[in-house]
């Protein structure tokens, strides 16, 4: 039993912990950024959607943790393409 507390105990340490290096450095990681209330209304608009038929983006997730994203926010990721040069995709940030 004491095991599983452990492990437990280590899986949340690792997850409060915050980065000591700057993971948009990385080349892997794209560009994230959080999109301000009056233009993420023109985009949902222009797209016919509402924010939560956007793709999904965990609150947890070490990007949004980076750029200060919550719940209820979009944010824009733009991608390098080899093939269409740059990809901005929207997702909304959800709990967890």
């Amino acid at each position: 039993m004491s095991e599983t507390k452990s492990r437990k105990s280590k899986s949340s340490k690792s997850q409060s912990a915050s980065y000591s290096f700057d993971i948009f450095k990385h080349e892997l990681v794209p560009k994230h950024e959080i999109v301000p209330i009056d233009e993420a209304v023109e985009i949902l608009k222009r797209l016919g959607v509402k924010p939560e038929d956007l793709p999904w983006i965990r609150a947890s997730d070490p990007a949004v943790r980076a750029i200060g994203g919550k719940p209820g926010d979009i944010i824009r990721v733009i991608r390098k393409s080899p093939t269409a040069g740059e990809v901005v995709v929207y997702r909304y940030v959800i709990p967890g």
